[in-house]
């Protein structure tokens, strides 16, 4: 079988790596192509090949990828960050190889967690209500405050004291909800349906799933969200619903949703849920994503180091050419 090339962004951080590891562990003959806006990251071991690109909201983003796509051959890109979720989406006509998102409408909503609300509360689907700051009237027993865009879980305020920061244009204020967080990861294949589904309890760490249990005692609430989300958006391929579970009421509510890949994808392959084959089955060898089969279990996230012996120069340490170590 010819060897098929794959794009993956944002190879720096620990979504990217995780697609890419488990690329590499599929049974699949694949070239490796990563792209990150710094010449040099812990995830520049793992590709076979390497370019450092523009911010994605940058004018020469597209044009550069474009490039790629051209030397490289690439049969598809898989972006691990929404604004490349976003802006690969929005520009999808003028790349020359399938992207792995949902329709630019859906990763429009979704980009902007304000924007998210509003779709939600239109539609009647769960989700943890907000506001704008000039709106809010303290109507919620406690709040937080986060940009309305991106940044994982940095930038994020409770309950703060002093609002005069806090622009409509940047934040929003959602209520802030106690309880046990939730991250599920879903699967929409190229007929609509939802293909399967894996829900985690998690503990973060900077930001990042640091430990996590496979549950599923609210499969068939976040189930149902799920499917309203889909009747109402054009999903495509993976993406992830992160919630909260009131630890008064038992009620479910999603406070956030990723329109891609997300960071526990190298954690819940190794429980049955595969996303990242899912993808190179649909979307570069036109199969039928295989069948999900989930299997219980828990995860704890380690340090590890690559080690470049008498190497005085990291950024020219592009790929997995350069002579190097786990450790």
């Amino acid at each position: 079988m010819e060897q098929k090339k794959v794009l993956v962004t944002g190879i720096g951080g620990n979504v990217g790596q995780g697609i890419i590891r488990n690329i590499k562990a599929s049974d699949y003959d694949i070239r490796v192509i990563g792209t990150n806006i710094s010449a040099f990251s812990p995830g520049n071991h793992l590709c076979d090949a390497f370019y450092e690109v523009p911010y994605a909201y940058d004018e020469n983003y597209i044009p550069t990828i474009q490039k790629i796509i051209a030397k490289e051959g690439i049969d598809l890109i898989i972006p691990s960050t929404d604004y490349e979720s976003y802006y690969l989406s929005v520009n999808r006509d003028q790349l020359n190889c399938p992207v792995a998102t949902s329709a630019a409408s859906t990763t429009t909503i979704y980009l902007d967690k304000y924007e998210t609300f509003l779709h939600h509360e239109k539609h009647g689907i769960a989700f943890a209500k907000a506001t704008l700051p000039s709106l809010y009237k303290g109507e919620y027993k406690e709040c937080i405050l986060k940009p309305k865009k991106g940044r994982g879980s940095r930038g994020l305020h409770i309950n703060p004291k002093s609002w005069d920061q806090f622009s409509d244009e940047e934040y929003m204020v959602q209520d802030l909800i106690r309880g046990k967080e939730i991250t599920c990861a879903f699967y929409v294949n190229k007929q609509n349906r939802l293909h399967g589904m894996i829900t985690f309890e998690r503990e973060l760490e900077n930001g990042a799933t640091n430990q996590c249990t496979v549950i599923d005692d609210y499969d068939t609430q976040l189930k149902k969200i799920i499917l309203q989300m889909i009747e109402k958006a054009n999903f495509a391929g993976a993406a992830n619903l992160q919630a909260i579970v009131n630890e008064e009421t038992g009620e479910i509510s999603p406070f956030e949703i990723n329109c891609r890949i997300s960071g526990t994808n190298s954690i819940r392959s190794n429980f049955g849920f595969k996303d990242v084959e899912y993808t190179l089955q649909e979307y570069v060898y036109d199969e039928m994503p295989e069948y999900v089969n989930t299997t219980k279990g828990s995860a704890v996230r380690i340090l590890m180091d690559v080690i470049y012996r008498d190497a005085t120069d990291l950024t020219q340490l592009k790929d997995n050419s350069s002579d190097f170590y786990l450790f």
